[in-house]
């Protein structure tokens, strides 16, 4: 789940990373690693809290740039790359206000296609969780309830 993730931040970075003069060439792949480990703590994070119910609201579908969890999604992550690269922190969080909104509506897009093997609710899940099966049987369940799967 994780290389798919990394693949669609990358599929999708190219103007934000890969051709941005702040970000050198050479960090470009650590950069997208970066980013797509940031969607995954951050993702990790609102179930550790037990916000389930972000999680189920941001995987629902419909229009997920106004979620809003995104916000500070790009911020944090943003703040990451900042300390890593010496990015400016303004100028990374733009780059992720730009770019996480896109990796996350197409990562929901995936998800709900049931067309698309490359994502799907239950690897989402276990990804976050650690693979741990304590209440991710009740969880999952729920969240495809909701969703309608």
């Amino acid at each position: 789940m994780f290389e798919s993730l990394i693949n669609l931040v990358k599929e999708h970075s190219e103007e934000a990373i890969v051709k941005n003069p702040a970000i050198p060439n050479e960090h470009n792949d650590e950069a997208i690693n970066s980013t797509a480990s940031g969607i995954m703590d951050q993702l990790k994070g609102l179930i550790q809290n037990g916000d389930m119910s972000k999680i189920t609201d941001i995987f629902k579908g419909g229009d997920v740039s106004n979620n809003p969890e995104l916000p500070g999604m790009s911020d944090n992550i943003g703040a990451t790359l900042s300390k890593k690269f010496g990015i400016d922190p303004g100028l990374s969080a733009n780059i992720m206000k730009s770019l996480i909104p896109v990796v996350m509506s197409q990562l929901v897009k995936k998800t709900n296609d049931p067309n698309d093997k490359s994502f799907d609710l239950g690897g989402i899940l276990s990804s976050l969780t650690g693979g741990n099966s304590g209440g991710l049987g009740s969880i999952l369940g729920n969240a495809r309830n909701i969703l309608g799967k």
